[in-house]
């Protein structure tokens, strides 16, 4: 990067910070509900640009785009298909939390079943926080901003010390946007950023496609049909690595709806929202943002293969090779504070979720008659001392063994059905007991983790199956355990429960695109040679 570079991205990362800051002052930073949930007061723009921004991080936009970069668009159904589960989650889970009045996910799960097996469920959210998401955000993202922009060339020193020092900037940024502004500092700064990864996003494809077209943005696309019209695909066959086409409907739809749906993570950002009206509208808005996602996280892999041809390797260097080809030198400024604010975004909302968990989980229940002010100083205790420990771990992850991210990535799925089973059993069966629930984690955790590790079945077609045996064990040793009906307690309801008018609507046609795009890359759209 040029001086100028260096200028517009440090006068663009302060400019967002300042417009949030100002925007969150209206809080009380010092109770818990001010820190973990923004005081209950996001609208539905400030939620959808807080969700979209954690969930995206720079892995996310250079891995996708590696494999799109091996396979083609089949890799979008993490994307595309994720709206449908943001559907339920606005419809179905969003209205249900709001309406037992709780704070966490975990906090439905004791007050459906009991504490314990509300903790077991908060120690593995933590645990996966802690151990996976936080350190891997701040490796991948830093490795990356270094990979696009030299950061050790520009200060001479080693690609590790680079990162080590990105990775701190950008924990030390994160601790005092959480200890300053809490999530409502963060949802803002979020929607800025996250207009401008839209913009910058879909702008590297467009500019990509005019290159590749030798200036001609309609005669790159018509390149890519004619030279690799199989991957426009979006349906991998049986045995694809990435995504094999029947886990669309199976174990990838009930993935999705365990991350969209009961992950902490994303939940805590929707209930923030001032009314369940906010937060649907909020949801979604994250519904359409998703599909779209697809042509600037896994589209640009495709430009990629045939503007480079197939000899990038790694094929994770095939995103930087594109931004670093086709992007122009006056807008890389721009572009790095984007790629910061998206790796920034992912470390601040995991760490929040994290500090959420623990401290309203542990903390608060095991301190008899503390008050919400010391509640909340312990949050911020929590917060420095889970980031700062994140920051140490992070650059360690260079010394890994090879494949570990692909172990890490198959993690979640030691929880994640039980997970969503009792919930989703907690939401509708008036017979499903505690033990029943804490048996089937022990129960999943035990075949799922024999299952991955001892045989090549691909992990989403475990889900496939096991989802559904979850469901029935949960409900079988419930039936045959208790006859009691289980009558929720009276509880004070937070917000205003009037949903979205246009919410059934919006779904529908949420859905409905989500249909036509997987038509649109097939053999029967554009998958096929001209």
């Amino acid at each position: 990067m040029g001086l100028i570079s260096i200028i517009s991205f440090v006068a663009i990362v302060l400019a967002i910070w300042l417009y949030a800051f100002k925007r969150s002052r209206g809080v009380n930073m010092d109770s818990s509900e001010g820190l973990f949930l923004g005081g209950r007061s996001l609208t539905g723009i400030t939620i959808a640009g807080s969700v979209v921004m954690t969930n995206l991080s720079t892995e996310q936009i250079v891995g996708q785009n590696g494999q799109s970069y091996e396979t083609g668009m089949e890799v979008m159904g993490w994307e595309v298909t994720s709206a449908i589960a943001i559907v339920a989650l606005a419809l179905i889970f969003l209205p249900k939390y709001l309406k037992y009045g709780v704070s966490t996910v975990t906090d439905f799960i004791e007050l459906r079943f009991d504490t314990t097996t509300k903790r077991i469920a908060s120690l593995l959210f933590i645990f996966t926080y802690v151990v996976s998401f936080l350190p891997v955000v701040l490796y991948s993202g830093s490795l990356v901003f270094n990979q696009i922009f030299a950061v050790d060339e520009l200060l001479n020193v080693s690609p590790l010390v680079a990162i080590s020092i990105i990775s701190g900037i950008i924990g030390i940024v994160g601790l005092f946007y959480l200890l300053i502004g809490g999530l409502r500092l963060s949802a803002y700064s979020d929607t800025v950023y996250g207009i401008g990864l839209l913009i910058i996003g879909l702008a590297i494809p467009v500019i990509g496609l005019y290159v590749l077209g030798n200036n001609s943005f309609i005669g790159g696309f018509e390149t890519i049909q004619q030279n690799t019209p199989e991957k426009l695909n979006s349906f991998g066959a049986l045995d694809s690595e990435m995504v094999p086409w029947p886990t669309l409907f199976l174990g990838l739809f009930f993935n999705n709806l365990f991350f969209w749906c009961t992950n902490q993570m994303i939940v805590q950002k929707v209930l923030a929202g001032r009314d369940l009206k906010e937060g649907q509208k909020g949801a979604l808005y994250v519904g359409f943002f998703k599909i779209f996602g697809a042509l600037f996280l896994v589209f640009p892999g495709i430009i990629a293969f045939n503007m480079f041809g197939d000899g990038v390797n790694p094929s994770d260097n095939a995103y930087p090779m594109l931004v670093t080809a086709v992007l122009p030198e006056w807008a890389f400024g721009i572009f790095a504070a984007i790629i910061f604010g998206a790796i920034l975004s992912s470390f601040v909302g995991a760490l929040n979720a994290t500090t959420t968990l623990l401290t309203l989980d542990f903390y608060k229940p095991l301190k008899k008659n503390v008050s919400d002010r010391q509640v909340a100083r312990a949050g911020k205790t929590f917060t420095v001392v889970l980031g700062l420990m994140t920051v140490v771990i992070a650059p360690l992850i260079s010394f890994a063994p090879a494949g570990l991210f692909h172990v890490v990535q198959q993690f979640n799925g030691l929880y994640s059905m039980p997970l969503l089973a009792i919930i989703l059993l907690g939401f509708y069966s008036r017979y499903a007991t505690p033990f029943a629930a804490k048996f089937t984690f022990v129960f999943h955790i035990v075949v799922y983790g024999s299952i991955v590790l001892f045989t090549d079945i691909h992990y989403l077609y475990v889900l496939s199956v096991i989802f559904f045996v979850d469901l029935l064990l949960i409900w079988g040793i419930s039936r045959l355990q208790n006859k009691k009906e289980f009558t929720f307690p009276e509880v004070e309801v937070k917000v205003d429960m009037t949903p979205w008018k246009h919410s059934k609507w919006v779904s529908v046609l949420i859905v409905l695109v989500v249909i036509f795009t997987y038509w649109l890359f097939s053999p029967w759209g554009i998958a096929n040679a001209m």
